[in-house]
């Protein structure tokens, strides 16, 4: 008898709203996916349906939009600011981490006051600034855009990260003969695998999604999936299987990645969070 009112009591505590957060939290995404897969002609007088779904706005969005351009446009950015926000990232955060110097405690208050402020805030002086060195409009300069915003709080984490690991391992690896960028390369970066990992995600999924920076410094000749999708709706019609179709194909990316490296991104956040 207890051992029923026990499970009874977890099943309306716990079981019953996970359920429904999980319904609320995916339920978006599912309607989307069944719009998606929806004949155009049949979304306004059936509504979103799977009975004869068909693929027919994924053929579409790939020969008539040219969708597969913009998702290289994408990639080329999120790809570059992930290789930009670790080299800077890991280098700042072993700084921070290893070398007692004046000042240190405002530089990193410094990085948290940044991400305070609204990115709006930035965008025309690296309007200008990119206008005027000539990378307005191109990869490099959406990248470097995309780094001021990520790189902040990618040196908090990495810097919590490496503050979890002994300095005599440093200190070991100098008196075998390692440099101190030997020590980093070798021993240092082999140990913050899995911070640098959920680092590498959060950098990744920061500029992939990021869509101000791509309609005000890209959008012509440069165009991320961001962009491409608000393109998608018309001033007196929006073709919602097309977007939808749009939203599901730009999530994919960061998902499947999410998915891939779970395990090493949550173990790089609960062991980045815990000071050695």
């Amino acid at each position: 008898m207890v051992g029923r009112k026990s499970k009874l009591r977890r099943i309306l505590t716990v079981d019953l709203p996970m359920l429904a957060i999980l319904a609320f939290t995916l339920g978006p995404y599912l309607w989307m996916l069944i719009t998606s897969l929806t004949q155009e002609s049949r979304l306004f007088t059936d509504g979103p349906s799977l009975v004869g779904a068909t693929l027919e706005n994924y053929v579409r969005l790939f020969r008539t939009v040219g969708f597969l351009e913009n998702l290289m446009h994408s990639f080329i950015i999120a790809g570059g600011t992930v290789v930009v926000g670790l080299t800077l990232s890991v280098t700042a955060a072993y700084s921070f981490s290893r070398f007692s110097f004046r000042g240190k405690r405002v530089l990193l208050l410094q990085f948290l006051v940044i991400n305070m402020f609204p990115i709006v805030l930035l965008i025309l002086p690296l309007f200008v600034l990119m206008r005027k060195v000539g990378i307005l409009d191109t990869h490099i300069g959406l990248i470097i855009a995309n780094s001021t915003i990520a790189i902040p709080f990618s040196v908090w984490m990495m810097t919590s990260y490496i503050n979890g690991i002994p300095k005599s391992i440093d200190e070991a690896a100098m008196t075998d003969g390692c440099s101190r960028l030997g020590a980093l390369w070798r021993v240092i970066l082999p140990l913050c695998t899995p911070g640098i990992v959920a680092t590498g995600i959060y950098i990744f999924i920061t500029a992939w999604n990021e869509y101000l920076y791509a309609l005000t410094l890209g959008g012509r000749n440069v165009r991320p999936i961001t962009v491409a999708i608000q393109t998608l709706i018309g001033e007196y019609q929006v073709e919602w299987g097309l977007l939808t179709a749009g939203g599901i194909v730009g999530a994919l990316p960061a998902t499947i990645l999410f998915l891939i490296v779970q395990r090493r991104l949550i173990s790089g956040l609960t062991q980045g969070a815990v000071k050695g």
